[in-house]
């Protein structure tokens, strides 16, 4: 078994010294071209080269600047993603409190309407500001069910409205210009079943 190892030591030994043998003589190749060439062209060569370097250091600082660009854009574009989500349960749940008030507020204490009015303007411009920031509301009330921007939490069978159609919105989705913040909760006709 020492032999085996001896013999393995050897040859890596000797190919080493080949390897260095090689690399040697290819210094000596390239030292006698360079000695071949006359001091005119020893500078055209590494002008070249030099002019080679320069190229591919400008395009790869023009390649960084557009990576920095298009990082900075996507940053500014969506950025306020994860407050824009938290900030949806709040919306949900005033829009919540304004759908259980009843539909006629003649009769209601002047104090409880005043508080329903000023509850109506805060949602309206929260969404004004969301939409003016690129969010927009996923309500697909009537739309055919997308998986991108709806999850199905029920299936309602119905023959008013063709399988496939949402025909209810339990919570409607959010979308920040053409990302996802959350999908719509939503009912999904599916055809009712013929009893007779």
């Amino acid at each position: 078994m020492s032999q085996n190892k001896q013999d393995q030591d050897k040859s890596q030994d000797n190919l080493d010294e080949r390897i260095d043998d090689e690399v040697v003589q290819e210094e000596d190749d390239i030292l006698e071209d360079e000695e071949e060439l006359s001091p005119l062209e020893l500078l055209e060569k590494e002008r070249d080269e030099l002019k080679d370097q320069y190229y591919r250091t400008a395009a790869e600082m023009e390649n960084v600047k557009r990576r920095a660009a298009r990082d900075v854009e996507q940053a500014n574009k969506y950025g306020p993603l994860s407050f824009i989500r938290d900030l949806t349960t709040p919306l949900d749940n005033m829009q919540r409190a304004l759908d259980t008030a009843p539909e006629d507020r003649d009769g209601l204490d002047e104090t409880y309407r005043n508080i329903l009015i000023g509850l109506e303007m805060t949602v309206q411009e929260i969404t004004k500001i969301m939409e003016k920031h690129g969010v927009n509301v996923v309500n697909p009330e009537g739309e055919k069910f997308d998986y991108n921007h709806h999850q199905a939490m029920f299936e309602v069978p119905t023959d008013d409205a063709e399988p496939g159609t949402v025909v209810a919105v339990a919570q409607q989705g959010y979308v920040l210009h053409d990302r996802l913040i959350r999908p719509a909760m939503v009912g999904v006709a599916k055809a009712a079943k013929d009893d007779s």
